[in-house]
């Protein structure tokens, strides 16, 4: 009975495909996740908004520090909310940041600003929509103007086939500033094939790309998140030491050869052709 009244009491919204959302505390790392359908999500240390704990994150948070100077405001982009952890990181490293955030979900929006609520005076604008159509909608100064754009799209456990294709990733970069980059988060697993066409369609858009992820991972032995990072300049290659030094450990920076040979032979995903990301196993989760 007490366990029953323990559940009931933690928030929880149903979203629109019948998923439940739930903001549970994390057993792990302390703070907070936001769970959907099994699946954790976002992780939010609100004590601590720097504290990234998912290791993937963590990643897209070390080639965060080094766009611009430290501590200088940043311009972002943000498709796919979650809980806010990386523009809430943003918030914390970049005072003064113009942050947009895209949501597909108003519920679980509403769910996360109740119970996981924005620092106060952040300039954090959460649109409601889908990811790709709200491209058209934002405010045509911020074309050529984002230095980062984020994306990070998932319903359920997996990113939808029209967010992984050229034509998306074309219009997603019409919005970054000469030096911005692209950050993506692609979950992969055995062999990679899904990673593998993500990477060779970035590089038809964007001409420097580079990919972080844990060793076993890179390496096709486990399922994990790849972060692909791609620019229309040259990623600074002092950038590689660093990133790597950045951890999570054991880390993993593949670039120029390297990352050529990784998408040899993977066709460029159209919107004619594009498959969603792979599901996981719910093994995956258990930590």
């Amino acid at each position: 009975m007490a366990r029953a009244r323990e559940e009931a009491a933690v928030p929880a919204v149903r979203l629109s495909d019948g998923t439940l959302a739930r903001v549970v505390r994390s057993p792990f790392a302390g703070g907070w996740e936001l769970d959907v359908d099994g699946t954790p999500q976002s992780h939010v240390d609100l004590d601590d908004p720097t504290h990234l704990h998912f290791e993937y994150v963590a990643r897209m948070g070390a080639v965060i520090d080094r766009l611009r100077m430290p501590g200088q405001p940043l311009t972002a982009i943000h498709l796919g909310a979650g809980a806010l952890t990386i523009p809430r990181y943003v918030e914390a490293t970049r005072p003064g940041s113009r942050q947009q955030v895209v949501e597909l979900e108003p519920a679980l929006w509403d769910l996360v600003r109740e119970n996981l609520p924005l620092p106060r005076g952040a300039s954090i604008r959460v649109r409601i929509g889908d990811a790709r159509e709200a491209l058209g909608r934002l405010p045509a100064g911020l074309v050529g103007a984002a230095d980062l754009v984020v994306s990070d799209v998932y319903s359920g456990a997996q990113t939808p086939a029209h967010l992984t294709t050229v034509e998306f990733f074309t219009e997603a970069s019409r919005f970054l500033a000469p030096g911005g980059v692209l950050l993506v988060n692609v979950a992969d697993g055995s062999g990679l094939a899904f990673a593998r066409r993500e990477v060779a369609t970035v590089q038809a858009v964007l001409e420097h790309v580079i990919v972080l992820a844990e060793v076993q991972t890179l390496k096709g032995r486990r399922f994990g998140n790849l972060v692909i990072a791609a620019s229309r300049a040259p990623l600074p290659t002092e950038w590689l030491p660093r990133l790597m030094a950045a951890g999570p450990h054991p880390a993993k920076v593949a670039e120029g050869r390297e990352l050529q040979e990784f998408a040899r032979g993977a066709r460029v995903a159209t919107d004619a052709d594009a498959t969603p990301s792979p599901k996981p196993s719910a093994s995956v989760f258990t930590r």
